[in-house]
Parts: structure tokens; C-alpha cells; sequence
């Protein structure tokens, strides 16, 4: 059975004194994982420490980056690799969030080097894909996140891409308020699946995680998670409100 995954991305927010209080709810508040599902908090880099202190020893928790470097090692300043986020006890790396391709100009061969650093050290990529909203406008969303999945996943082996957790995120919807109705998220995940069901087959291709990234909250999660090939999300503002996230990790079925 493929995991159904809460995971919380932080973004650029919080103090530190924000960052503790939020970690202190999230550790008191009545959540339940089951055995195949996960909460996962992407933090900044600044408070993964914190956040690995914080929420040590609670299973099915675990604590992600919002980015990775590329490289191994080297002279990049100001950048941190996979392997020293794994040194440190992070199992879940984010590559290809949308802000990261628009404002810094990741491209999609960029990002299959990152998703191979990551599996390099036995450590799990979120892969985000999604459309802006003219592709979505002009009704090319299949084709446009098909092309993000085959220029940065399908030189991977089966063995591999099923270690990748996919991250649909409409980018039309991150932040504004908008959100793809149930019946929308379905429709792209199942399109989603079909593309890894038609390059690795039915078996692999049901092993794959993939999580909506488009203003998830209480009041929505439970529905739109309710989908058949939706497994969770990939939650941004909400995620700061330990009531909300703790609702959304409640909303996995």
C-alpha cells in the first residue's frame, strides 16, 4: 500500500521563538498516523535542528528540507547538499517546488540531478510538478506537468521512482485563496499515475505517493484526500496554524 503523507512546508516564515511555539502545539495535539501514513515538515534549513529535537522519537514524523544542492560537495556558497541534510537525520528533501523554478530559475534537467543526489543517499525527493494558470486556461495541463515528469523522473529505474513522492501543485492555486475542486485534483492525479502507469506499469505506478499542493486546509483536506489518487498533501499557509495542520493530518483517511 502506498503511504498517505501530511507534509507541511513552512517556506521562508517564522522566528524562532514562531518556530518553537508552532513545533510545542504540533507535539501537543491529538494526531493519529497509521502505519502507512507520515507527517513531514519541511522547515527552513535555519530550524532543522530545532525541529529534529522537537519532534524526535514520534513515529511516522519526520523532518524535511525545502531544497538541496545538486553536487556532493564543493565551492557553492551558501548552499547545502544532500548528504549533509541526511548527516544530520533528514529523510525528505523537496526539489522542484514551483517558487524555486520560477524564482530561481530551476530547470527541469537541474532537477533530476537533485532527485539522483537525493536517492544517491538513500534519502526520499518530493517531486513537485504543476501548471501556472494560462497553461491551465488553455486546458495543456496534462501535457505541460507529463513533460516536467519525463524531463526530471523517467530516466530512473523502477526500483527508483518508486522511492519519489510526486507533489501536484497548481501553481494558480498556491496562495490565492483558488483551489482545484475535488473532482479537478483527482482528474490530474489519475493522469499523474497513468503517465508512470504507462513508462514503469500498473504495479510500480500504484506504489507512487501523490499529494496535492494547493491551498489545503481543515475545512477542504478531508474531501479532497477522500480521491482515489490523491495521498495526502503538500500544504503551505495552513501548515502554520498547528490546529489547522493537525486537522489536515486527521483529514488522511
Amino acid at each position: 500500500m502506498r503511504k498517505q503523507i501530511a507534509a507541511a512546508n513552512w517556506k521562508m516564515n517564522l522566528s524562532l521563538a514562531q518556530a518553537e511555539t508552532l513545533l510545542n502545539e504540533i507535539v501537543a495535539s491529538a494526531h493519529t498516523l497509521g502505519a502507512d501514513q507520515e507527517a513531514v515538515f519541511a522547515v527552513p534549513a535555519i530550524y532543522i535542528p530545532l525541529a529534529l529535537a522537537k519532534l524526535a522519537n514520534k513515529p511516522n514524523v519526520y523532518v524535511a528540507a525545502q531544497n538541496c544542492h545538486q553536487k556532493e560537495s564543493g565551492a557553492y556558497t551558501g548552499e547545502v547538499s544532500a548528504s549533509m541534510l541526511q548527516s544530520i537525520g533528514v529523510k525528505h528533501i523537496i526539489v522542484g517546488h514551483s517558487e524555486r523554478r520560477e524564482y530561481f530559475a530551476e530547470s527541469d534537467a537541474l532537477l533530476a540531478e537533485k532527485v539522483n543526489a537525493i536517492l544517491a543517499i538513500g534519502s526520499t525527493p518530493i517531486f513537485c510538478c504543476g501548471e501556472p494558470l494560462s497553461i491551465r486556461e488553455a486546458d495543456t495541463q496534462n501535457a505541460f506537468v507529463e513533460a516536467q515528469l519525463k524531463n526530471s523522473l523517467f530516466h530512473l529505474s523502477a526500483d527508483a521512482i518508486v522511492k519519489v513522492v510526486i507533489a501536484y501543485e497548481p501553481i494558480w492555486a498556491i496562495g490565492t485563496g483558488k483551489t482545484a475542486s475535488s473532482a479537478q485534483a483527482q482528474e490530474i492525479h489519475a493522469y499523474i499515475r497513468s503517465c508512470f502507469t504507462a513508462k514503469y506499469g500498473e504495479a510500480v505506478a500504484n506504489q507512487i505517493s501523490i499529494l496535492y499542493g494547493g491551498s489545503v486546509k481543515a475545512s477542504n483536506a478531508k474531501e479532497i484526500f477522500s480521491q482515489p489518487d490523491v495521498d495526502g498533501g503538500l500544504v503551505g499557509g495552513a501548515s502554520l496554524v498547528a490546529t489547522e495542520f493537525t486537522a489536515i493530518i486527521n483529514a488522511l483517511s
